[in-house]
């Protein structure tokens, strides 16, 4: 899901970044995701760098979505969902980096934030 992001965001920004403390992306992450900036969602993002890719866990726990290009769901009936995310990384420098964007699925679309933990 947030691979589209990370994707970009590790080309155009990981030198910096490494050389301070490890790979701009990994980490906690909370914020927020919904159709709108009233009704959005309350998220958490654990990210991960192994050396080759990024991957990492959508709410981990009972309603968690493995990272990958994408990430796959469901929806109250069951049916799968697949969430495509892209954005941008703000203030990389910083501890307290966030990532901004828009989502989208096969039935919604919507604005995002996270910021690092």
């Amino acid at each position: 899901m947030l691979l589209s992001i990370l994707a970009c965001a590790c080309l155009l920004y990981s030198g910096p970044a490494v050389a301070q403390e490890g790979h701009p992306l990994k980490g906690s992450w909370m914020g927020t995701w919904g159709p709108s900036q009233s009704h959005a969602n309350e998220v958490l993002i654990v990210l991960n760098w192994n050396g080759k890719s990024i991957t990492g866990m959508l709410n981990p726990g009972t309603d968690n979505m493995p990272i990958k290009n994408e990430a796959d769901g469901k929806d109250r009936a069951g049916t799968l969902v697949t969430y495509v995310v892209e954005g941008k990384i703000e203030n990389l420098g910083l501890p307290n980096r966030s990532i901004t964007g828009t989502w989208k699925s096969q039935k919604e679309n919507g604005p995002f934030k996270i910021s690092r933990q």
